[in-house]
């Protein structure tokens, strides 16, 4: 793994909000503006933006920890930035703050957790997992 990064540096994302996006359920339509769901995964990958350039060949990150605080709307069309924040590590974990904005509107914060790990302790890992070993 290369730690290649100073504590403060940023990786933004941004999408467009779809219909696709808008807070679904089974029993259908909830309301006309982008789900919590879609927003924590979006704020997933703008944190593995810093894992991708950290990781080598043999290497794969995996997700440890996700929170997230709706605190507004984001609604079909507008765009949605995510600003990833690098905090560093916390016991091997990759640690980033987050941001989402329409425009000038907050509209989420929350932080990420993620470790960087060889594939091969990853697949042992799931093999002895779905094996009920």
């Amino acid at each position: 793994m290369k730690d290649n990064f100073q504590i403060g540096e940023k990786r933004s994302h941004s999408f467009v909000v779809s219909y696709d996006d808008l807070a679904h359920f089974d029993a259908g339509l909830v309301h006309e503006v982008c789900s919590t769901y879609k927003l924590t995964k979006e704020m997933e990958w703008a944190g593995r933006l810093f894992v991708l350039e950290m990781k080598e060949d043999h290497e794969e990150g995996i997700g440890t920890m996700i929170e997230l605080q709706h605190l507004g709307p984001a609604f079909e069309g507008d765009e949605v930035v995510f600003v990833a924040t690098y905090k560093g590590f916390r016991e091997k974990e990759l640690i980033c703050e987050m941001e989402a904005r329409v425009g000038d509107r907050l509209i989420a914060t929350g932080s990420t957790g993620q470790k960087i790990i060889e594939k091969e302790k990853i697949e042992r890992l799931f093999r002895s997992t779905h094996s009920g070993e």
